[in-house]
């Protein structure tokens, strides 16, 4: 058995000042920015909304996509296959996946799905 669970939107910026992307969607939203990471996204404050957001910069279009963190990547993304979901890239140590309405999301490693509300357990 594996826990998944819906862990935020990513907001992808085809920009070249990600500063200022990551400002409006701050205000837009009515969220304090963090400082951006070693990974390169930005991370909205989630305490102001409950909500994890956050902004990072692409080459593709921009868009926004969704995250499903899980502590069995392959088992996850197995289970998303079997309901019509397809492989789209495997990017370091999660995939990227696309609905079969084409929609993309990703499928992430899970950060403390034990002690997490959301968290769903699969056979």
């Amino acid at each position: 058995m594996h826990r998944s669970r819906f862990a935020g939107f990513i907001i992808d910026c085809k920009t070249g000042n990600l500063d200022a992307a990551t400002a409006f969607w701050a205000a837009a939203l009515g969220m304090q920015a963090r400082e951006r990471d070693s990974t390169g996204y930005d991370r909205l404050d989630p305490k102001e909304r409950d909500l994890t957001v956050e902004l990072q910069r692409v080459t593709h279009e921009s868009r926004v996509h969704l995250d499903i963190e899980s502590d069995d990547i392959d088992a996850e993304v197995a289970r998303l296959e079997q309901l019509g979901a397809s492989r789209v890239a495997k990017v370091k140590t999660w995939w990227v996946m696309q609905a079969p309405s084409g929609q993309r999301f990703c499928v992430v490693p899970g950060k403390d799905l034990d002690t997490k509300a959301g968290v769903t357990s699969w056979k």
